[in-house]
């Protein structure tokens, strides 16, 4: 245990953000530096209980007390040890997972949980900062050859598993740069683009090769795929994004957020000047309330949109842990993120009615109306209809599953009843030496559970390919943590 009794006398502690009108006219992430100092006493609030539920609630099953400890006692050699010995990506996850390890933290029951995500991250960057990561090269070679298609963090972990114990892995992607929505997705303000970047130097010196501006499917066929690999890893993600079939959705200005966030990002690249689709000066509607709709709040505000409203159908969530979602489970509580702070307006109970445009065909406005859960469905409330402006809207729904044209259809393998890869307790699909990992196999979920799913494809395809078991076990596909 760290401090016997740092649960009692340390108050939860975490970074402040940078102040709005600062940081809204850069693309940096929003975080302000945390002292050591205190970060070690953030880390001796760990109580080390006896049975550790924040490993549950992790589904790395990350050793948050043991790492909490090393911290505590300044032994951060060990501390990215244990960190690195379940998480190969914790810069990843210290930035971009919403902590359910927090949640189910045992401090948490009667007060403030350990800030267990700071802590992540700072070992990390430490580690990186004094040298302490290290291209891990493998011992001896297989002479397999693995490809894995998709280079988001469940792919790049499968990739990363399978090169350290001797596998020749091929990493394919579509995408003109590495890294899928890490790149992509995840604008610059939650994770600037060098965590990512350092990390598959790692990766490349380690011996995991990378080939981008490649469609599987189309430009590498399945067959070719068979062919020249002894297994397959699919890590293409669940990209088909739910859409909003109401009049006037074919109107100029209405988009995915998925076209929209990307071009963002390639203007931090510089492979553009400006986004082709840009919130300056207009009234920008993000409809759906998730973390993708934050990431375009967010955007839009950075872009200099006059106003930002973001609409969510279900009711707001309450602002305390519900007694339907008892510790040590995650709570949909109301969470206000980084872009939230920002600015703009969040309406609940809401649901668009129709898309309205103006006489060269551009969106204008929405018209909306209140709601109300019931059994079937959701009701609107009669006399709630209303309009607001809208000359750019973001559709952040969420996504339906992978795309099936294509590699899918031509490996033929077999679907789920929701539409995903189905796979097996080694994660190998229907088809012989065929795996699936991450939102492809599993549906869209957290990044943190993308790592992990990786991880476990990769440890059935070295026990495929090599009939052995030198990595961590699988975790079931069917095991979901209490969080």
């Amino acid at each position: 245990m760290a401090d016997p009794r740092g649960f009692m006398t340390t108050p939860r502690e975490t970074p402040q953000r940078r102040p709005v009108d600062v940081r809204i006219k850069d693309w940096r992430e929003v975080y302000l530096e945390f002292e050591q100092s205190k970060l070690q006493k953030q880390a001796g609030r760990c109580m080390d209980c006896g049975i550790p539920f924040c490993h549950q609630g992790c589904p790395l099953g990350n050793l948050i007390p043991e790492w909490n400890d090393l911290v505590w006692r300044d032994d951060w050699r060990e501390a990215v040890e244990r960190l690195h010995a379940t998480n190969n990506f914790p810069e990843f996850t210290g930035t971009l997972c919403p902590a359910p390890c927090e949640a189910a933290c045992v401090v948490g029951i009667n007060s403030d949980p350990v800030s267990i995500k700071q802590v992540e991250i700072s070992i990390i960057d430490k580690a990186w900062d004094t040298g302490l990561v290290e291209p891990q090269m493998p011992r001896t070679r297989t002479g397999k050859k693995v490809a894995v298609i998709g280079s988001g963090p469940s792919g790049l972990a499968a990739a990363q598993q399978l090169t350290r114990v001797g596998h020749s892995v091929v990493v394919y992607e579509r995408a003109d740069r590495v890294g899928g929505l890490l790149r992509y997705g995840i604008p610059e303000f939650k994770m600037e683009k060098w965590r990512l970047d350092r990390r598959l130097g790692q990766m490349r010196a380690e011996g995991t090769e990378f080939r981008t501006g490649v469609n599987v499917g189309v430009d590498v066929t399945a067959e070719q795929l068979r062919a020249d690999y002894d297994a397959v890893v699919l890590a293409g993600g669940s990209t088909k994004a739910r859409d909003l079939p109401v009049p006037g959705r074919e109107l100029a200005g209405v988009h995915q957020a998925m076209e929209y966030l990307p071009l963002a990002n390639k203007v931090q690249e510089g492979d553009l000047d400006r986004s082709p689709i840009h919130a300056e000066g207009k009234h920008v509607v993000v409809i759906g309330g998730g973390d993708t709709g934050a990431d375009c709040v967010g955007t839009a505000h950075r872009q200099g949109a006059a106003s930002v409203t973001q609409l969510e159908i279900m009711p707001m969530p309450p602002t305390s842990r519900p007694e339907s979602q008892p510790w040590p489970t995650y709570p949909m509580v109301y969470r206000v993120s980084s872009a939230h702070e920002e600015g703009g307006e969040r309406l609940y109970s809401v649901s668009t009615q129709e898309m309205l445009g103006d006489d060269n065909g551009h969106v204008r406005a929405l018209r909306l109306v209140e709601v109300t859960r019931t059994d079937s469905g959701f009701e609107p409330v009669p006399g709630t209809e209303r309009e607001i402006p809208a000359q750019l809207v973001l559709l952040a729904m969420g996504f339906v599953g992978p795309e099936r044209e294509g590699l899918l259809t031509d490996l033929g393998v077999e679907l789920d009843a929701r539409g995903n890869v189905a796979r097996d307790e080694n994660f190998m699909t229907s088809v012989d030496g065929v795996f699936v990992a991450g939102d492809m196999g599993r549906g869209q979920s957290l990044i943190v559970w993308a790592i992990a799913e990786g991880r476990s494809a990769a440890a059935g395809v070295d026990a495929y390919l090599a009939n052995r078991a030198v990595l961590p076990a699988p975790i079931a596909p069917t095991d979901r943590p209490i969080a």
